[in-house]
């Protein structure tokens, strides 16, 4: 009867140990929850602990084929391998940005320790967007209500992940003439966000803003500078600006052509002095939003939306044109940057994290399918070299592939496709 006796007291132990460490492990996974679901855009943005990255899931040059959710996730291990904490997506009316959320979520209750928050983006139109009518670019696309809707309800259902909301990506820039509004139409829905904070329809904490170039917030030209943009950068808790100087290698070129005081570097040289001067060119389209906002007696903080550079291209930034597309200077860039806003407080959303070739559907070599840190097939492009040296990688995959260094890590071969920009002669006249 004794013996029965402890063994029973033995079991009894045995259960309320268990019971124990399972009660601790859920309110340590409680108590995770809470910890991220109180972090707010102001913890996050600017955090060198919480870096940024733009991302599309979409593996396929069809872009009706979405990732699933165990790509999904398989993505967001990598991002997070890599230090990346917060990502930028947009497009609520696909099934992409929701099923990042849900992937997320999914992650999070695999793993309480899992961290990976988002900037949720409603993609802004205006009226006959992408129709073969003309783009009436003074009155709204009758889509944005609906997206901005899915939007809050993404919001309220994933507060421990959604921390941002932006109205609109490249939405009033003047050269996106198949769809751009004025902005009045981004007020508008700034404003309703933010009343919705106020009336508790929202969470008070969450960041509203809108994501666009710096031209659209004030730092080119005065056809931009009009009443409606003073009121939405009083409205908006943040301005998230664009700037690529990768294009204006093309566009804008004063700056990349090598100058004849350089002509007696080496080619390395000559292409790091040129990628030190897209940092500056960068840099100088922060400042003109700056000192427009300065100009309007406002001052809140101003983070990096997106910028990027292409790691391959043919046309104008390829051989023939500025020469501008290489993994050597796509890594430069990404260090000249990601120095430079860590140093100032600032965020950068780096665009992007994996190659996407449905942008360029009908041409494989365009720019737009290579600003990838990663190819579609996980082949880790030169600036994440030394991250898969680290052994960060170890075990995670994409498509199923294991993370292995394009040029099969042979930094030989990869010079060999780096060129050494025009002069700046042969910029002037282009």
């Amino acid at each position: 009867m004794k013996r029965f006796t402890k063994i029973v007291a033995l079991l009894f132990a045995v259960i309320v140990a268990f019971s124990c460490k399972n009660t601790s492990k859920k309110e340590s996974h409680i108590n995770t929850v809470k910890e991220q679901s109180s972090l707010s855009a102001k913890d996050i943005l600017g955090n060198p602990k919480y870096l940024a990255m733009s991302y599309g899931g979409y593996r396929h040059v069809d872009h009706n084929i979405e990732p699933t959710l165990d790509e999904l996730k398989e993505d967001m291990k990598l991002l997070s391998a890599m230090g990346i904490k917060i990502i930028r997506t947009y497009k609520v009316y696909l099934p992409h940005a929701s099923n990042v959320l849900k992937a997320i979520a999914e992650l999070k209750k695999e793993d309480p320790d899992f961290e990976m928050y988002v900037m949720l983006g409603a993609w802004i139109d205006c009226k006959n967007a992408w129709t073969d009518k003309v783009p009436n670019h003074n009155v709204e696309s009758e889509a944005n209500a609906p997206e901005i809707a899915k939007a809050v309800s993404l919001a309220n259902q994933y507060p421990d992940i959604v921390k941002i909301l932006a109205v609109g990506n490249e939405a009033m820039v003047k050269w996106a003439t198949p769809y751009y509004v004025q902005p009045g139409v981004i007020l508008k829905w700034v404003t309703y966000l933010q009343d919705l904070k106020k009336s508790g329809k929202l969470n008070k904490d969450l960041w509203i803003t809108s994501s666009d170039n710096f031209a659209s917030w004030g730092g080119a030209g005065a056809e931009y500078h009009v009443k409606d943009l003073e009121k939405l950068i009083k409205a908006v808790d943040y301005i998230s600006m664009h700037t690529y100087p990768f294009l204006d290698t093309h566009y804008n070129a004063s700056f990349w052509g090598v100058p004849e005081n350089e002509n007696n570097l080496s080619d390395i040289e000559k292409i790091n002095v040129a990628m030190q001067r897209a940092k500056e060119f960068a840099k100088s389209q922060y400042d003109s939003v700056y000192h427009y906002m300065k100009s309007l007696g406002v001052n809140k903080p101003i983070h990096i939306g997106e910028t990027g550079w292409a790691s391959y291209a043919d046309g104008f930034f390829g051989n023939e044109g500025s020469r501008a597309a290489d993994e050597y200077k796509q890594a430069s860039y990404y260090k000249y940057m990601r120095d430079w806003t860590n140093k100032q407080g600032m965020s950068c959303f780096f665009f992007e994290g994996f190659d996407e070739p449905w942008k360029a559907a009908s041409n494989p070599l365009n720019e737009e399918n290579h600003f990838g840190l990663f190819t579609v097939d996980g082949h880790a492009k030169y600036v994440l070299w030394n991250v898969v040296d680290q052994g960060v990688f170890k075990g995670l995959t994409r498509n199923g592939n294991p993370i292995t260094k394009t040029y099969n890590g042979d930094k030989n071969a990869l010079l060999k496709d780096v060129l050494v920009p025009p002069t700046a002669k042969e910029v002037s006249i282009k």
